[in-house]
């Protein structure tokens, strides 16, 4: 019952309750939910910064995935230093640190990682095959993505379901982010598994303008 309060309180942003119950049951911080994710990964995932920074507030610790996610720069580099080999390694749902970082466009953890060696074009391995630019293309981060290409991030690779960043940048109508992945020869003719172009979703999305470039 207890975790499906703590859940209830994150999912909702309910912060007072929330750190009512982490007061009173402080293990409740380092418990697994039913998401099959610690409480703090939650909190990031449904992106309450707020929520994540009141679990933060009820652990001694947390792990480089965690740290990753939160925007932990400080633990992150310090992590790293103590376990370089961590770098590359999969979360239990299937991230790297850097994908995560990405995801959640923390620039400067994200940098951090990749010259401390992250591998920028190591996909998720949970069947999402989620590479990092997928990651930034996804949270609309141009200024991440620009950094994994400056650094060699494969620019037309494929995640689940055939989408490529491109797809993903058309979709959200990001121009900047377009106009950076055709200068670096992302491919206007890669189709999804239903055979959908990027220019396909940019019209689906009211986007016109996007989509007649894409064309």
């Amino acid at each position: 019952m207890s975790v499906e309060k703590l859940e209830q309180y994150i999912t909702t942003a309910d912060l007072g309750s929330l750190d009512a119950l982490l007061m009173q049951n402080p293990a409740l911080a380092k418990s697994r939910t039913s998401h099959q994710v610690s409480p703090l990964m939650l909190s990031c995932y449904y992106k309450k910064p707020e929520v994540t920074a009141i679990i933060l507030k009820h652990l001694d610790e947390i792990n480089l995935f965690e740290a990753s996610a939160a925007g932990r720069f400080d633990v992150v580099a310090n992590l790293v230093y103590n376990h370089p080999d961590a770098i590359n390694f999969y979360a239990e749902d299937g991230f790297t640190p850097l994908g995560l970082a990405c995801y959640f466009g923390h620039y400067e953890i994200a940098q951090y990682l990749v010259l401390k060696g992250a591998d920028v074009n190591m996909p998720s391995n949970n069947g999402f095959s989620v590479y990092p630019l997928h990651s930034a293309a996804a949270g609309n981060f141009t200024q991440i993505a620009r950094m994994l290409i400056e650094n060699n991030a494969l620019i037309n690779v494929k995640q689940q379901a055939g989408a490529t960043a491109l797809h993903s940048a058309a979709q959200n109508g990001n121009i900047d982010l377009l106009i950076l992945l055709l200068e670096h020869g992302a491919d206007v003719t890669a189709r999804m598994e239903g055979g959908k172009l990027p220019a396909d979703l940019a019209r689906e999305k009211g986007f016109a303008e996007i989509a007649e470039a894409l064309d």
